[in-house]
């Protein structure tokens, strides 16, 4: 008798606290209660390790801000105190730096099953948009903590960063001079970047992830072959819990593999240029952002006065063909060829530097219209043309090659590299309308209902 007492108790205590706040049903409604498709296979993994690594992130970046001082003249040192006298401050610093890399990991792998798979696609619209905006605040969240450890590249980086904002037409400058708080990277900009990357970026991710997870279930989770089927499902716990904690271990294990034995992964996570102090008088031979930026900044490098004809080229013959095409409307006719006329004067009027900052835009920005740019019938790639597939690798390998060019010090071989690879970005998804259409896609068989198991 004595042993069941300390559990009627926990039980009394629960049903108290049901009755005022129903922590158990809703936990139950977003577990057992809620059901996902029964296929899932390990590309649906890293959308709960993206959830792990944010976590990670988070306690680890309280535990460093409780030893950091955001002033210049102190930053780069408190951050080597921690790493030197703060007991296992070197850790939390490791652990913070690593997670950072594995957080973009994670969320490239994340948003490459998205595309293979059709998760943008109708009815899951706004998940993706959700997701896309989740994206822009990660990486405003990665390069404002870049420049809080005042090392000689966090410093020049956001100089060459901050500079590039200020060439956004009309409100660039201004939006600039308020993101640096002076005309020069400095104190105050420290203190602005350190109040963004602690606070009110880490509450709008938090706001969003919500968002998104709540839409997401909402619509229901997409699967590999494309098909909604409603009864081909099953409970999320205990099935997915137990395979998400499964490759949450495994995830763990390689994290932990770099945190204890690679903890700069080659350059990679730490750069060596960020072990010297910052030093305005004193430019680096190379400046290049963190590696899962470079894709991006290789696309601004790329153009140039030269990419500029080129590009005009390209949009001449786009432009005739969708002419030769509507040949026989004439008010759209009208509208497409104003349109181009402005865009071809455009690319030869303006300067190569704010094309750059409109290219790097809109590398992201057209990641938003994805979901309206896919015209294929069938969402997976499973039952597709092997020729669609095809191009959707051809767009990760030039996002790779942009990521590697981007990283390296400017050279004739890079830079042709990076302009075709760009062209591949911007035309796998620019040219999606024309191409999702051709080919013939497979006729996915009838889903399959889920079979009976214990305990549903």
């Amino acid at each position: 008798m004595a042993d069941r007492a300390p559990r009627r108790r926990a039980a009394a205590a629960r049903r108290w606290l049901d009755e005022r706040l129903p922590l158990s049903a809703l936990w139950a409604s977003q577990t057992s209660g809620h059901r996902v498709p029964d296929n899932f296979n390990v590309w649906y993994l890293f959308g709960s390790l993206a959830l792990a690594v944010f976590a990670i992130q988070y306690v680890s970046g309280f535990f460093l801000a409780m030893h950091y001082k955001p002033d210049a003249s102190l930053a780069f040192d408190s951050v080597e105190a921690i790493r030197r006298d703060v007991p296992w401050g070197w850790l939390i610093r490791d652990v913070h730096a690593a997670g950072a890399s594995a957080f973009f990991v994670v969320v490239y792998l994340h948003m490459f099953r998205g595309l293979l798979y059709g998760s943008y696609r109708k009815p899951r619209e706004l998940v993706w948009l959700l997701g896309c905006a989740l994206f822009v605040a990660l990486i405003a969240e990665a390069f404002c903590g870049y420049l809080l450890p005042w090392g000689q590249m966090s410093y020049w980086g956001a100089q060459v960063i901050v500079n590039l904002i200020a060439a956004i037409p009309w409100v660039g400058p201004d939006l600039a001079l308020w993101l640096r708080g002076d005309y020069v990277v400095g104190d105050a900009t420290l203190n602005r970047f350190f109040a963004f990357h602690v606070i009110a970026l880490p509450l709008l991710l938090i706001a969003l992830i919500a968002v998104h997870i709540v839409a997401l279930q909402h619509v229901g989770s997409n699967n590999p072959e494309g098909v909604d089927a409603p009864h081909a499902t099953v409970p999320f716990h205990p099935y997915y819990t137990v395979h998400d904690l499964f490759g949450l271990c495994v995830f763990l294990c390689a994290f932990a593999a770099v945190v204890f034995f690679a903890p700069d992964f080659g350059g990679l996570v730490l750069e060596p240029a960020n072990f010297t102090p910052a030093d305005p008088l004193r430019t680096p031979a190379h400046i290049a952002p963190v590696w899962y930026l470079t894709p991006f900044y290789a696309m601004l490098r790329a153009t140039t006065a030269t990419t500029l004809r080129l590009w005009a080229l390209a949009v001449a013959v786009a432009l005739a063909a969708a002419a030769w095409r509507r040949r026989r409307a004439p008010r759209r006719l009208a509208l497409l060829l104003a349109g181009g006329a402005v865009l071809l004067a455009a690319l030869l009027r303006v300067d190569a530097k704010t094309w750059g900052v409109a290219v790097l835009g809109g590398s992201i920005a057209v990641l938003f219209a994805l979901p309206w740019l896919d015209r294929a019938p069938q969402r997976s790639m499973r039952w597709r043309p092997r020729w669609h597939l095809a191009l959707l690798l051809a767009f990760v390998l030039a996002f790779a090659a942009l990521a590697v060019v981007g990283s390296q010090p400017p050279s004739a071989a890079g830079h042709v590299v990076a302009v075709a690879a760009t062209f591949v970005y911007f035309g796998f998804l620019g040219l999606m309308p024309w191409w999702s259409r051709l080919g013939r896609c497979a006729t996915p068989p009838a889903p399959m209902r889920a079979a009976p198991r214990a305990g549903r």
